[in-house]
């Protein structure tokens, strides 16, 4: 059910999402604040991250500014990214990590790996509060502007037959002022708010990272796949 059978190009929001599009090729996380950003960042630097799973007792995750220069292996836990890659990989499928910054690199990548390509965006979670007072439990999903917009800018650096789901993505992008979008919608603004204007404006910078992090045996590296079992 809800698995866009009979297109080449999907998209499902967040863990359900993943299950929704397990029988894909590849599947394209995509967490623009802020975790596939950050993971743009320290693979652009010829790092590698390990996606943890994350929990409530996990802290703060690590936030973009702070990686600019970051190379080795960083271990990266994140409430929606993380968790998303390490469910993906689950499935067998190519896992790519899209940010606005590399979306049509990973575009590039996804085209070569696999047939059919499903996107799934993280969205939020209500009642999560890494910022202020602390984590709290997982509420229900929220989608979310940004990763609506992530989304639409890797579909549209993509050729096939487009699931409506990726088409409404694709319009959006292309028919949007992306940077002003992230930065006036309600996560942008609460970063902002809380002193990270600096990872938002990382994080809008649309295409200019060559960077495609591929998860290879629980690692995301930008290298070429030598392990795991994707199909």
């Amino acid at each position: 059910m809800f698995s866009q059978e009979g297109y080449q190009l999907r998209l499902e929001w967040g863990p359900q999402g993943v299950a929704a599009l397990r029988d894909c090729d590849v599947l394209v996380v995509v967490d623009v604040l802020s975790f596939t950003t950050s993971v743009d960042l320290v693979v652009g630097n010829g790092g590698q991250v390990r996606p943890s799973r994350w929990t409530p007792t996990s802290g703060r995750p690590l936030r973009p500014a702070s990686l600019t220069g970051a190379t080795g292996l960083v271990e990266m836990p994140s409430p929606n990214g993380s968790n998303l890659c390490a469910a993906a990989a689950e499935t067998g499928a190519h896992v790519l990590a899209a940010c606005l910054r590399n979306a049509p690199a990973v575009a590039a990548r996804a085209a070569e790996l696999g047939e059919t390509i499903g996107v799934v965006p993280a969205g939020e979670r209500w009642g999560l509060d890494v910022l202020g007072s602390g984590p709290r439990e997982f509420g229900p999903l929220r989608p979310c502007v940004e990763d609506h917009l992530g989304a639409g800018a890797v579909l549209a650096a993509l050729s096939g037959k487009a699931s409506p789901e990726a088409l409404l993505a694709v319009a959006a992008f292309r028919g949007t002022d992306v940077a002003a979008a992230v930065r006036e919608c309600g996560s942008g603004r609460e970063l902002v708010e809380n002193g990270h204007a600096a990872d938002v404006d990382l994080a809008v910078r649309l295409g200019v990272s060559d960077a495609v992090p591929v998860l290879v045996d629980g690692v995301l590296t930008g290298g070429v796949l030598t392990g795991g079992t994707p199909r």
